[in-house]
């Protein structure tokens, strides 16, 4: 992924941020609008305000079916991304709002636009991580509005023939179920390189650009040609040579999905490629592809939405299915990463102004300390149930800041008998790596929190995309720290960030130092494809060349150059 550091200066071109690589030459598709809300000042008549409150939480329930039913028909992050959705439109907080304000004589739509907007402005103002909810909060509001005043669901077209689709945003329940069969890439004035609408782009191999400043001038049904990795997209370009360059990249990608692992360098030097997953279903698919093991299991979603904490037993039936899907491969289990945008309902969080850099991730030990001894004990029985030796079994906890904080975990989950690890998200980590490992036994580097730390950069701000791109050379230094560490205690660095996907990034990680790599499933061939083209000493070369630049473009331009030297 990377943001160009030209402005575009033809009227017919827009300048954006490439997340997935990729060309695409298509007619563009809007997205279909939001629902037009009616103005009405008269009051609902106090007989029939609990008629009107059925009828909105009826709606709120229909919309919520419906999002379910779509993620019972697909896996992975697709999956996890629509049953979030569907919990968040029958989240009790935003309902308990529109109720209160159907008393007082508000009809239902007038009600769902005023208690959601009012949790948007809040979120807003709170910043950080709990802002990226809001696109999820709209969307909501929407489809419930939609349904209220029985107008068609807005979201994602579905023409017969193959687009380029174009939104200001997308929720993620609209990019969950895309066709990359006709959907031929995607285009957003918002979002960032590491939005939802990024991720699930990546994960359906479907060439992306976000912040796309100016999209608006891109009439429907133009031709537009859209290169994703540069953030470019054309309108009404020279036809013969856009179908040209389009029909190189399907070439392209047709050698990628031939590519069959494992992952080697050209002269032999083995990367571990792996998986992100979130459970057993996702997991299997994993399987059946390319990738390895598991470089990052989120175990979040056993625990979100629900009244109460999952018993041992239950979290163990769900690491077993994870763990049973790579019986002989490396599997790494990430503890609970709640707090800030994914809060507990069981868990009391406090009134915190920044939840970003609030009790969030190993820190939720400060609210309940049992959580994560609880967690670590399903984790070990589900490893015995599978037959996984214990000292076979990794696992990492995220939002660790200090050598201290390693060491207590590395010390709970030792009494178990299991691998330690932890996440390099905050910046101290990195800076004192030697001292981490001193107390674990990995590391694994998330990206995606380490550039927004790093780069004080909210990363789902459009704004900021560039801020927020793993090529910034100063993330890279601190992943180039953190790699030195692990190969002078001669233990395993790995990054399971976004930046893993993008296959050019992935050439600079392993040239500085770093032993495996983990993504959304979909990206694995991608990568392993362009490793395989290139020698160690050229990924090295990449490396140094993307550490001497100023800026994420001339990062990217550099290792380009060397490779191409």
């Amino acid at each position: 992924m990377t943001t160009t550091s030209e402005t575009a200066t033809s009227p017919t071109a827009v300048q954006g941020t490439g997340v997935v690589p990729g060309v695409a030459y298509a007619r563009a598709v809007w997205a279909k609008p939001q629902p037009e809300v009616p103005v009405r000042t008269e009051e609902v008549p106090a007989e029939q305000r609990d008629a009107e409150v059925e009828r909105l939480v009826a709606a709120a329930d229909a919309v919520a079916s419906r999002l379910e039913e779509r993620a019972g028909r697909v896996t992975g992050v697709a999956a996890e991304v629509l049953s979030a959705t569907a919990g968040l439109a029958r989240d009790k907080g935003w309902i308990a709002e529109a109720r209160k304000r159907v008393t007082k004589g508000a009809d239902a739509t007038a009600a769902t636009v005023g208690a959601v907007d009012h949790f948007v402005a809040l979120f807003e103002k709170l910043g950080g991580v709990m802002a990226e909810r809001t696109t999820d909060l709209r969307d909501i509001r929407s489809r419930v509005v939609a349904e209220l005043e029985g107008l068609p669901e807005p979201g994602v077209p579905h023409p017969d023939h193959p687009f380029v689709l174009l939104a200001e945003d997308l929720a993620p329940a609209d990019t969950a179920d895309l066709d990359p069969a006709l959907v031929q890439a995607l285009v957003t004035s918002l979002g960032g390189p590491t939005s939802h609408t990024s991720i699930i782009a990546r994960q359906r191999g479907i060439p992306c650009v976000v912040a796309a400043s100016g999209l608006d001038v891109v009439a429907e049904g133009s031709y537009v040609l859209v290169d994703g990795e540069t953030g470019l997209l054309e309108v009404e370009p020279d036809a013969e040579q856009a179908r040209s360059r389009a029909e190189v990249s399907a070439q392209e990608m047709e050698r990628v999905r031939a590519w069959r692992g494992p992952a080697a360098t050209s002269d032999g030097q083995r990367v571990d490629l792996l998986a992100n997953v979130q459970d057993g279903d996702s997991a299997a698919v994993a399987a059946r592809g390319q990738a390895e093991g598991v470089g990052l299991f989120r175990t979040e979603l056993c625990f979100l939405g629900r009244d109460t904490e999952p018993s041992v037993e239950q979290q163990a039936s769900i690491y077993a299915g994870v763990l049973r899907a790579f019986p002989d491969g490396k599997v790494v289990t990430r503890t609970l990463d709640a707090g800030s945008d994914k809060p507990l309902a069981f868990v009391t969080q406090p009134d915190e102004p920044n939840p970003a850099l609030g009790v969030r991730g190993a820190r939720i030990v400060q609210l309940d300390a049992g959580m994560m001894t609880r967690q670590l004990d399903a984790l070990a029985q589900a490893a015995g149930e599978v037959g996984r030796p214990l000292e076979d079994t990794w696992v990492m906890a995220p939002m660790i800041a200090t050598p201290q904080e390693a060491a207590d975990f590395a010390a709970l989950v030792r009494e178990r008998g299991m691998k330690p690890g932890v996440m390099v998200e905050v910046p101290s980590v990195a800076l004192q790596a030697e001292q981490v490992l001193e107390h674990v036994d990995f590391l694994s580097i998330g990206t995606n929190d380490l550039s927004q730390y790093t780069m004080a950069a909210d990363r789902m701000a459009p704004s900021l995309a560039g801020l927020t791109d793993p090529w910034q050379p100063a993330v890279l230094r601190l992943v180039a720290m953190t790699a030195a560490a692990g190969t002078a205690a001669g233990k395993p660095v790995g990054v399971c960030g976004e930046a893993a996907a993008d296959p050019a990034l992935a050439v600079v990680l392993v040239g500085l130092g770093i032993t495996s790599l983990s993504m959304a499933g979909g990206a694995l061939p991608g990568v392993g494809a362009r490793l395989a083209q290139v020698s160690r000493e050229q990924c090295a070369t990449a490396a140094r060349a993307a550490l001497a630049a100023s800026s994420p473009a001339q990062a990217r331009e550099a290792a380009t150059a060397a490779l191409a030297g």
